[in-house]
């Protein structure tokens, strides 16, 4: 039986239309792939306020999100199952620095296909590129 893992990812777009990615750390699963930031959702705990929580660790500041989910996409990898719930948001105060993460970019819609992307966040992207 594969575990079963809730996760929320922010896509975090700043006044220029850029995105936010991040590369996820030789350290950490699926290493060297990039993500949209964010983190399990605790039990007991709403999508919204995980996400905020996640980001205020991993990024050291504070997000807005918006009240719905941007994409909702359930990927299997070998050894586990995720359940990956993307929601759009923006930074209200502080700005990104990366603490898990080895690397953070700003990255047009239309050239956010030329990162190696996680598989989970693949659907997010897309929709993203195809978004205007």
């Amino acid at each position: 039986m594969k575990k079963h893992v809730k996760v929320v990812a922010a896509i975090i777009e700043n006044n220029q239309q850029e995105i936010l990615c991040a590369l996820r750390s030789p350290q950490m699963s699926i290493p060297n792939k990039w993500e949209f930031p964010g983190g399990k959702v605790e039990a007991n705990e709403g999508i919204y306020s995980a996400l905020e929580r996640e980001i205020g660790e991993e990024l050291n500041c504070k997000i807005e999100t918006f009240e719905e989910v941007f994409n909702d996409n359930t990927h299997e990898y070998e050894t586990f199952i995720i359940n990956l719930i993307s929601i759009k948001c923006r930074i209200v105060e502080g700005s990104p620095i990366p603490s898990e993460h080895s690397k953070l970019i700003w990255l047009k819609r239309e050239n956010l296909a030329s990162l190696n992307w996680a598989p989970a966040d693949i659907p997010a992207v897309e929709q993203l590129i195809n978004e205007k």
